[in-house]
């Protein structure tokens, strides 16, 4: 054996040693690595948000990233409030103006536009309580931290994370039904409905001028003038009495006038 050979056969097991070791650091390296693995369920790691509650520094930041998520949310449904409102006036403005284009133009369509407007104001309805429930949480963190920090009087609400809290936990609807139809009737939908039975009482008066007249014109098929006319009084008496029926305000944050107004300009 020549002495090449001999060095390549003791080099061959050194060779063969190392690689083992190697392949053992490995394993016992992936081992260690398992036994450190990310556990999302352990006790430390679900309750993680909580150690922010005593950190200030990581609680008002959290805060601040939470109030851009609920502003963002408020927008997004004011948005959606206003295409509503935007659909409602442009429908109006069609009828009224194909309502008076010519003299055989039945009068019967502006009731179906009046219809039609409730049906937009059932729907605004429901987006305005959706609304007030992100707008709600906006108000509350306008109220307990900016304005606070702004002017340290002292909070609004003394339980203010515990509210926030329990309705990030369970959000739910706090503005009623019949209050946000109210405030939709007076911001929009009263003018708008007013405009239309207005309408329809003057498109009636241009075929007769007589109150008889007036009655035997309103009917609707063989539906008789007298049972449309007591409908329609009944709708707007209805709509005039949800519209300034007195009531305390549910919802939060919604505008108001200030009798100081004046010290703010």
């Amino acid at each position: 054996m020549s002495e090449a050979e001999g060095h390549a056969s003791d080099t061959a097991p050194r060779a063969h040693a190392a690689m083992g070791f190697t392949c053992r650091l490995a394993v016992s390296g992936c081992m260690a690595d398992s036994s450190d693995e990310f556990d999302p369920e352990s006790p430390e790691e679900r309750e993680v948000a909580g150690e922010a509650a005593g950190d200030r520094t990581d609680f008002l930041s959290l805060m601040g990233h939470a109030y851009r998520g609920e502003l963002g949310r408020t927008t997004a449904w004011r948005t959606r409030i206003d295409r509503t409102t935007n659909w409602a006036v442009v429908l109006t403005a069609s009828l009224l103006t194909w309502a008076f284009s010519g003299d055989s133009r039945p009068h019967y369509i502006l009731l179906l536009g009046v219809v039609m407007v409730t049906v937009f104001l059932g729907i605004e309805t429901r987006r305005y309580r959706v609304y007030d429930i992100w707008r709600s949480r906006v108000r509350i963190l306008e109220e307990n931290v900016f304005a606070n920090v702004l002017d340290s009087e002292g909070v609004e609400q003394s339980n203010w994370r515990e509210l926030l809290s329990d309705d990030l936990r369970e959000p739910a609807v706090k503005t009623p039904i019949v209050e946000a139809a109210s405030r939709r009737l007076q911001r929009v939908y009263f003018a708008l409905l007013s405009v239309l039975l207005g309408a329809w009482l003057v498109r009636l008066t241009v075929f007769t001028g007589t109150p008889a007249g007036l009655i035997e014109t309103a009917a609707v098929g063989r539906v008789p003038g007298l049972v449309v006319s007591v409908a329609v009084g009944l709708y707007y008496t209805a709509v005039v009495v949800l519209t300034f029926w007195p009531h305390n305000r549910q919802a939060k944050g919604e505008l108001q006038s200030q009798p100081d107004a004046e010290e703010w300009r």
